[in-house]
This record gives structure tokens, sequence and C-alpha cells, in this order.
């Protein structure tokens, strides 16, 4: 275990939030930036050496930024139905659902899990940047269901365990038994009560562990000394780009519904979710865009705010752009005309200035040889 020293500054109220985990970022060397009000560590040894890490043996990341809402009462399932976008009713205890939250002309206030731990008791994972005004959003809601919607984020601390290997490590490091893909199940890590939920945002199998904050530094440590590679915030935005997941802010917004998101197979209009109307309007009569992964047919990095060219025409706006470590190619995501979205369309992307050949791609841009073998 790293010797941790009492050298770091105080906090004001004027700083960033900081995670449980600060300490030990800044021992390890960790850059750390501003981060939707957080301080978070966005590299160690660097975006490549983390990236692969988690391609080839097991990374872990400190989401503890993330926020967690508590919903639970005899009305939890009515109201989740009428908040989120997927069919809620379809998740058996110990499961675990992704779903859009959804504003009434159908854009996309945040994208979310919601594992049922039991019964009538529910809880979603929201983005941190989102949490604030998820809470106000799934509050207002909630009138008129007998429910409790309870801000839980400060009871967990979180972890991100990924990779070919992770499990294995994680499963023997903590003697636990870890949940299938897709679920959710309770455990003691630490000595203390936890939620290992079998999801996570890298397109490699892994666990994410909600964990009682006083012990997040001890656990991470044991992790550490069993092998497992610390990553930051940009591993994980180009791991999660290969995967083509979607960062919310980038390729998701109260301006985009999900049908031109590609996200319809989340979406049940017959459950009555807010927004839905909107969202089955645009499923039946189509998009003008459509958010589509490309590839880079040489040199060049895209990135957010590029400008999608066919011709002389501009027909889209890359949402996410960088260079795939797994590839060794820019790649990136774009909102582009309809027409022009499907897999094999030829491209450009301005990248300052210099027009760079892309050609549309299916998704992922990149599958891990595990996720090739599920399928």
């Amino acid at each position: 275990m790293p010797q941790l020293s009492n050298t770091l500054p105080p906090v004001t109220d004027a700083d960033p939030r900081r995670t449980p985990l600060h300490r030990q970022h800044a021992e390890l060397g960790a850059k750390l930036v501003p981060f939707a009000g957080w301080e978070m560590p966005v590299t160690y040894e660097g975006v490549r050496e983390e990236h692969m890490a988690v391609r080839t043996h097991a990374g872990m990341f400190d989401v503890s930024h993330m926020g967690e809402v508590e919903v639970e009462g005899p009305g939890a399932l009515a109201f989740l139905q009428r908040v989120l976008s997927n069919d809620v009713a379809a998740v058996a205890p110990g499961g675990a659902q992704y779903s859009c939250l959804c504003a009434e002309d159908g854009g996309v206030l945040d994208d979310l899990f919601a594992y049922r731990l039991g019964g009538d008791r529910y809880l979603l994972v929201t983005n941190s940047a989102n949490h604030a005004s998820d809470l106000a959003w799934l509050g207002r809601w909630s009138r008129g269901f007998d429910v409790s919607v309870r801000d839980v984020a400060d009871r967990y601390a979180m972890l991100a365990v990924q990779g070919p290997h992770a499990r294995a490590v994680a499963a023997a490091t903590l003697s636990v038994a870890l949940p299938a893909r897709m679920q959710v199940g309770v455990a003691r890590v630490g000595n203390r009560p936890a939620l290992i939920c079998g999801t996570g945002y890298t397109g490699e199998d892994g666990v994410e562990l909600l964990i009682d904050p006083e012990v997040a530094p001890a656990i991470w440590a044991e992790l550490l000394d069993a092998g497992v590679v610390p990553c930051g915030l940009a591993a994980r935005d180009t791991l999660r780009l290969e995967a083509c997941f979607h960062l919310h802010g980038n390729d998701l917004g109260p301006d985009r519904d999900p049908i031109e998101a590609g996200l319809g197979w989340c979406c049940r209009e017959a459950t009555g979710f807010v927004g839905a109307e909107a969202v089955a309007r645009a499923r039946a009569e189509g998009t003008a865009e459509r958010l589509a992964p490309f590839r880079i047919e040489g040199a060049g990095i895209p990135r957010q705010g590029n400008r999608v060219m066919s011709g002389g025409e501009e027909v889209g706006l890359v949402t996410s752009g960088t260079f795939s470590p797994s590839l060794e190619i820019g790649i990136g995501m774009a909102y582009v005309r309809g027409d022009l979205a499907d897999a094999g369309t030829e491209l450009e992307i301005d990248v300052r200035g210099k027009r760079r050949a892309a050609r549309i791609a299916s998704k992922p841009l990149y599958a891990s040889p595990s996720s090739r073998k599920e399928k």
C-alpha cells in the first residue's frame, strides 16, 4: 500500500468537491482537473497505458462523482414507469436496466441505470453534472405517487473495475461473489454493506462497486496491490467512445430525442413515460439527423464541434472525437443528415481546417474479444 502524506492543501468553500479517494489520486501523481463540480483524476501514467490496461487486464476508475437516488414505496414501479423511458416492470429483483429521462418534448435530460434492489426499492445512478436537476425533475413528477425519492449520493463511493480479468481479480481480492452482467447484488465489502453491479462504461466486462466512503481508500489500496491499474477520466472517455456509449452533454442532451440518438431500443412508449408521445412521433416519422459512429481514414484526430462535410456542404457536427488506442485511428460520433448516416457512407471531417476522409461505421467501433464471445 502506498504511504500517504499530509501535505495536501485544505479545501475551501470555493474549491470543487473531492471524492473519498482524492488523497490517493494525489499520492499516485494523478493529474487532477475540475469536472462537473468535482476535482477528478484525468490521467495517471497516460491515456494509452490506462486504456490498454483495461482492454488487456484490469483497470479501476473512481466514479464517486456519480449521483445516486433511491426510490422506494408501493408506488415506486408506477412512478418509474412514468419517468423512465424503458419498461421498468421487466426488471426482476436484482436486475439492472438502462433508460433515458426525457422531457415532455422527448429531449433527453439524462441517461441512467436503474437497479431493482428488491421489492419496491430501486436505485438510480445519474450523471454527476445532472444530479441536482434530475432530483428536481423526479421530485416534480413524484407528486401523486406513493413513493419516496431520496438523494443518497453521500452514502456511496463508487469504483468501476473493468477489463477481461476484472471480475476474477475483484472476486479474489474482495472475497465476494459477483453478480452476472446487468445484475446487482448485495455484499459486504470492507466489512460494510455494499452493492456490486454487473455494469460498466468501457465495453469490457467488470463490476461497479458502490461502497461505504469510509472504506473506499482501503478497498482502492487492496485492488491496487492486486495489480489493478488506476485509470482516469481521459481513458474512460476513449474506452466508452470505442464502444459507442453516449456521453450526456456531448452525444445526448435536451435538444436531442432518443430516436435520433440511436436509443430507441431503450424506449417503450406504451408505458406512457414523460415524452413518450414525442418519441413515438420521432420513431414513426423519422428524424432529420441521426447520431452515427465514424472512422477517420488516414491522419487526423476529430474533436467535438468539428464539421461533417459531404462535397461542399456541411451535413453534420461531431459530438465526440478522439484517437483510438485500440484501433490506432481517429474515431468519433456525429449527428449527420439522416440519409448519410448509414454504415459505409463516405464523408469528410473538417479537422482544424483540413478535410479528413471518414467513413460511417457500425457499432461498436471496437469490440473486445470477450464481448465478441458473448455474442
